[in-house]
């Protein structure tokens, strides 16, 4: 059987200049065969294509060419008006333009629709950390995420894996300093850290890691605060660490009150060699954890109990329906559009 040969994205860039560069030569022939007959507004269309796939050194080389072409439809133009001249001024910018955009991308070196498929595949790897290992039948966990502004990226993410064959749940929730675009990178790279710290070492060890982690990297904005529960899918019993979050809350099913936990570990990246307390619980059947950013709670000019209080006020409300979705409901209604909200919900099903 023949195999396919994946065509590289370089090839494909080098095929689409060559095409775009006879296009204008052709126009450009065009011009000094039939002047007048070729409208030299055309040299829009493989300029407009080349700013849309090519590279900053190919869509250079492509832009130098459109000028050239211009050029010579300005020489062999027979007739000059107000219309034509103000056309020839235009793409004579046009071509100034695309190659601002050029010098713009050359940091990243790629053109515009490779680096939005890589966004697109970077938001989707920050996605992937939280998705939700198979549970067993009596446990429901949920998560809901909503950026700043409605932006695809965000500051604030959740990790999740499992340990010993499946019979251990951690769970992390984690907001980056900054929100939206500005801290969607760096959300991204300490994702990926959490994602392989979160199942390879102790869970009186993550934190003290991840905190490790971020002191090494020395950003400007570098640090960072999280949520972590290690929890035990055959008794319910959980242990809880936090640093510098909003507290968590657990909701006990026979009296139906909502318990805040309070945590007081230091947020990460601020302080060295920290270790951070544990709060030990168990969830019995029917009973919940509710794990938040502070998104979801503050709001300028009031106090974040109140916001906290608000919170559960909601969420004990949306429950008259159902535990199932209750996350993206909750985070539907609930915090501030103007900041990232995360929110996971941990359930013991009665």
């Amino acid at each position: 059987m023949t195999r396919l040969r994946r065509i590289s994205p370089e090839n494909v860039e080098r095929v689409t200049l060559t095409l775009l560069a006879l296009l204008v030569v052709a126009l450009t022939v065009g011009f000094v065969v039939a002047p007048g007959r070729v409208p030299f507004t055309s040299l829009n269309v493989p300029l407009l294509l080349a700013a849309l796939t090519l590279s900053p050194r190919r869509l250079t080389l492509l832009a130098l060419l459109v000028g050239g072409a211009t050029l010579v439809a300005a020489i062999k133009e027979p007739a000059f008006t107000g219309r034509t001249t103000a056309a020839l001024v235009i793409l004579a910018l046009l071509c100034v333009i695309v190659l601002a955009i050029s010098v713009s991308r050359s940091p990243v070196g790629i053109g515009s629709r490779r680096r939005e498929s890589m966004l697109v595949d970077l938001r989707d790897r920050i996605l992937a950390q939280g998705a939700m290992p198979p549970l067993p039948s009596g446990w429901m966990v949920e998560s809901a995420l909503s950026s700043a502004g409605g932006s695809p990226f965000a500051g604030d993410f959740v990790v999740a894996t499992t340990r010993n064959q499946g019979t251990h749940l951690e769970l992390a929730v984690v907001d980056v300093s900054g929100k939206g675009e500005a801290a969607g990178t760096r959300a991204l790279q300490l994702s990926g850290a959490m994602g392989g710290l979160l199942g390879a070492l102790p869970p009186a060890r993550f934190l003290p890691a991840a905190n490790d982690y971020l002191l090494q990297r020395a950003w400007d904005e570098g640090f960072a605060t999280a949520v972590h529960v290690s929890l035990d899918l055959v008794t319910g019993e959980y242990e809880l660490r936090g640093a510098g979050h909003p507290p968590p809350v657990q909701r006990y099913a026979g009296s139906g009150r909502w318990q805040p936990i309070r945590t007081n570990g230091p947020v990460l990246g601020i302080v060295e060699d920290v270790d951070y307390e544990s709060y030990v619980g168990r969830l019995a059947p029917g009973d919940s954890l509710l794990l938040y950013t502070d998104g979801m709670v503050e709001v300028p000019r009031r106090d974040i109990e109140l916001g906290i209080d608000h919170m559960l006020g909601a969420a004990e409300g949306l429950l008259r329906h159902s535990w199932d979705g209750l996350a993206n409901r909750l985070v539907a209604v609930v915090g501030s559009p103007d900041d990232d909200r995360a929110l996971l919900i941990v359930h013991r099903r009665p």
